[in-house]
């Protein structure tokens, strides 16, 4: 301290300019003025704090499989053949032959009309025929004699053909007198009775055929590209029934207001025990195809309102993708248009967002394999 003072006393200004150097330099070299010390600390603490923001969600592995593929239609019964059966000549009923309801062989007689006077008109056409022969006869015999012309000739043979015309429509017309089936099926309307006149032309009744049938259903644009003509189908009736058939036509033509094309599935009736205006479920297979099985759950909606699953990528961000319901399955809901393999969010998916980056927690990988594979 005498040292001190005694520098002090002597070179006060000096003394006291070196001790402020000294300590400023001490300061600077604790990082107080400059704060790179302290800046460590608050870095290491603000990455922390970083780490602690990111949303944790749980996630799982999924690897594509081959799905047999299955698209399901809604529709219904319908006889492949009708027929309206109409009058083809005018008379008065004096017969039915078959009841409603009952199933009849293409020409079989439905309906007998009353005669009237066309068997007159037979016998009269007839000897008129045979008038008429006689007479060409004669005249070809005169003809070659050169005792007639070639024109009496003509005449003579024209009116053979007129009189064989004549009795050839007779015969016609007595054969319609007998109303036929002009195809195998059931009776399903008769709008005439004995008594009743009908008219050449009127409807008297309606025959459905239903060996095969066909299932009607409608497809939206998005999977008509998926079904083939010859392809096989399957059709379950409301009564848990199965009918296996095939897909017999495809509209190329879709309807303006439901964008939804008709498609055609036939199947054998032979039995006719599949009557018209059933529903049915129909099952066309579609072929194979690479697809996902996933918990209805993950599935989410983005922002423009697409379907679709989140994924984590290997930097860690949340992925969004649009996917194409393939089928809907007690195991879960197969889906289409996925990478081959992708780590799925099973929680927290409506918590984050595309791009976002996230902390993942992984659960146990579920095996497609152990689940059906058609649906």
């Amino acid at each position: 301290m005498r040292v001190v003072k005694i520098l002090l006393v002597r070179h006060g200004s000096r003394v006291l300019a070196v001790l402020l150097a000294i300590g400023a330099g001490l300061w600077v070299a604790s990082g107080v003025v400059t704060g790179k010390a302290p800046a460590s600390k608050n870095t290491e603490s603000d990455s922390k704090m970083v780490t602690q923001a990111k949303n944790l969600v749980r996630v799982r592995p999924s690897t594509v499989v081959a799905h047999q593929g299955e698209l399901v239609l809604y529709g219904r019964t319908e006889a492949v053949t009708d027929a309206k059966l109409a009058a083809e000549t005018d008379g008065r009923i004096i017969h039915r032959h078959v009841a409603k309801g009952s199933w009849v062989e293409k020409g079989k007689a439905l309906f007998q009309l009353a005669m009237d006077d066309r068997n007159a008109r037979l016998k009269e056409a007839e000897a008129l025929v045979k008038f008429q022969t006689i007479a060409f006869n004669a005249a070809n015999r005169l003809s070659l004699k050169q005792f007639q012309s070639k024109v009496k000739l003509a005449e003579a043979e024209a009116d053979l053909a007129k009189a064989k015309a004549a009795l050839a429509a007779i015969r016609l017309d007595i054969t319609r007198t007998a109303v036929r089936a002009p195809i195998d099926g059931y009776i399903e309307s008769q709008l005439v009775d004995v008594g009743d006149y009908v008219k050449t032309g009127e409807v008297v009744a309606t025959l459905v055929s239903l060996n095969p049938i066909r299932i009607v259903a409608q497809v939206n644009e998005r999977n008509v590209t998926r079904l083939k003509e010859g392809g096989a189908a399957f059709a379950v009736l409301s009564n848990g029934r199965t009918l296996t058939g095939n897909v017999r036509y495809i509209s190329k033509s879709g309807q303006s207001e439901t964008r939804t094309f008709r498609v055609e599935v036939w199947v054998e009736n032979s039995d006719g025990t599949v009557p018209e205006g059933l529903t049915a479920v129909l099952k066309i297979p579609t072929g194979s195809e690479p697809a996902h099985l996933v918990s209805p759950a993950l599935l989410t909606l983005d922002d423009r309102g697409v379907m679709g699953v989140k994924s984590v990528s290997d930097a860690g961000r949340v992925v969004f993708h649009p996917v194409r319901i393939l089928a809907d399955t007690p195991e879960g809901v197969w889906l289409g248009d996925l990478p081959t393999k992708l780590t799925l969010i099973t929680v927290g998916q409506e918590f984050v967002r595309a791009g976002q980056m996230v902390r993942t927690k992984g659960e146990t990988a579920v095996s497609p394999t152990k689940a059906d594979t058609k649906g």
